[in-house]
């Protein structure tokens, strides 16, 4: 256990080390084991697993922001030496944790019986039966999640990256694992279900666990305070709001498509939105361990200019990513769909471009939204989000009634677009008092560089006449190369480089 025992700092780097580890771990699984399992599956099966996931992930939402909460105001009472406010407001929550369970129960119960009346005109009966049983499954996964998944926030409050990313990289490797036999045997998404949820109730245990012998924190109904509640609410509602549009922002197309087109359909949205989702999870690996410090340096009265800093700091270091991931997507991400997933999901790379080139840019300023939640001015973007969300609906479902997954990936884009690039940006500037004038003009200069760089790519590869997977390999690795060269002789600062040679010299290089 004292491994783990490390500074904030240090605790913080190998949280985004052991995230990238977990994410290039997952990426490779699932160059392997993805097209393996849609071959396994076939279309209407992962069609019918795929829409019973995401309708699970309403009943996620029951979470009503409180694991964002717990982090924020244990990270703040932890600065202020307060542990008697911490044991109220671990007990507060808690206690809402378990009534969530039992709402998460009913709410599942009421979907098995009425499930019939809701697809009977887009689905068989087989399908509905088999989509009946998964989602009773993830019902119960998601009744006994809510109570202890306060000990993972705990320790997210508590900086306890490590182990937690460790958490994660066993449940990416599991998974696969795990399935590939049943697979063979037979098994289809019934099994999936079951393993998923065998996976992540071992993984909720060794939370506990750990949680338990590192930090003992006194988690009890016996601390219910209606006062702490009061207060957490008002703080979450808005969070709560904002994960209701995140839901429905991303799963609300394969439910529209579900009920308007076909199992078919909403398998070739999945494709495109497991790319999508993991181009996204590239994004948050940096900012999503900053929260809790976000948190301290609010509490501890830092200015905007600092707070900005961090945000140009954080932004630049997420651009090399983001960038690199969504220029392969864009110059590669045919070629690969095609071998990966199999010629019939040709579509799904014209819906993972409408969906990645949009969010681009708010991913480079996610810091901005743990900044919202830190100060406790995350009201605004919630409530335009929710308006949002409304536009993205009533465009999504004319449009995938005419075009499909490509329809309702148009509707999602365009909503993203004017939230998070016009709204959430003049807000930052002008009511936050964040620099977003500084901020973008350090983006626009790595900007240039690296946008004339594709440039020349995309017309070389006009000239290209071969195709498959030396296509991918060759041009793919020639591409990075180049990539990663100019990143380090014309874009990255002193800051930068500091950071890249502190992780070469493991390695014995030096650039």
């Amino acid at each position: 256990m004292s491994f783990f025992i490390l500074t904030p700092d240090k605790q913080r780097r190998a949280g985004v080390l052991l995230s990238y580890a977990n994410i290039f771990l997952g990426t490779f699984l699932a160059f392997v084991y993805t097209p393996f399992m849609l071959r396994m599956l076939g279309q209407s099966e992962f069609g019918i697993y795929s829409l019973a996931a995401s309708v699970i992930g309403y009943l996620a939402i029951l979470d009503l922001g409180f694991g964002n909460a717990i982090i924020v105001f244990t990270s703040k009472y932890i600065t202020q030496n307060r542990k008697d406010d911490e044991k109220k407001l671990h007990g507060t929550i808690f206690s809402i944790y378990l009534v969530m369970s039992i709402i998460v129960l009913i709410a599942g119960a009421l979907f098995v019986v009425f499930a019939d009346a809701i697809f009977s005109s887009s689905m068989s009966t087989e399908e509905i039966a088999k989509m009946r049983i998964m989602f009773a499954l993830l019902t119960l996964n998601l009744a006994i999640s809510f109570p202890f998944s306060i000990y993972s926030s705990i320790l997210s409050a508590y900086e306890n990256f490590i182990f937690i990313k460790l958490i994660s990289i066993f449940r990416t490797a599991l998974m696969p694992i795990l399935m590939v036999p049943m697979l063979l045997l037979g098994h289809k998404a019934i099994t999936m279900v079951v393993v998923v949820t065998l996976i992540n109730l071992a993984c909720l245990l060794a939370d506990f666990i750990y949680c338990k012998r590192v930090i003992n924190p006194q988690v009890s109904p016996k601390n219910f305070d209606k006062s702490v509640l009061k207060e957490v609410f008002s703080y979450s509602f808005f969070i709560f709001l904002g994960m209701i549009v995140d839901q429905v922002n991303w799963n609300v197309d394969n439910f529209i498509l579900g009920v308007v087109a076909s199992s078919v359909a909403v398998s070739m949205y999945s494709v495109a939105l497991i790319i999508n989702n993991m181009f996204i999870t590239l994004s948050v690996t940096i900012s999503g361990v900053m929260l809790p410090k976000m948190a301290k340096m609010v509490s501890s009265n830092s200015t905007n200019t600092e707070l900005t800093n961090e945000l140009i700091k954080v932004g630049r270091l997420q651009y090399y990513i983001i960038f690199l991931i969504g220029s392969l997507i864009v110059l590669f991400g045919r070629e690969f769909i095609v071998l990966w997933a199999g010629a019939e999901y040709e579509i799904s790379y014209y819906i993972t471009l409408i969906l990645v080139v949009p969010v681009c840019i708010p991913l480079i300023q996610n810091l901005g939204i743990s900044i919202l939640q830190a100060k406790n001015m995350f009201k605004f973007r919630a409530i335009a989000a929710f308006f949002m969300t409304l536009v993205n609906i009533a465009i999504s479902i004319p449009l995938a009634k005419l075009y499909g997954g490509v329809g309702s990936a148009i509707g999602t884009a365009f909503a993203l677009v004017v939230l998070n690039i016009f709204i959430m940006n003049f807000y930052y500037h002008f009511k936050v008092g964040l620099d977003m004038i500084r901020f973008w003009k350090s983006i626009a200069k790595m900007s240039f560089v690296f946008v004339l760089y594709v440039g020349l790519i995309l017309i070389f590869m006009h000239y290209i006449r071969f195709s498959g997977i030396w296509f991918l390999i060759v041009n793919g690795g020639i591409y990075i190369l180049i990539y990663i060269f100019i990143a380090v002789k014309f874009v990255m600062n002193e800051y930068e480089k500091a950071i890249l040679n502190s992780l070469l010299t493991k390695f014995r290089i030096k650039i």
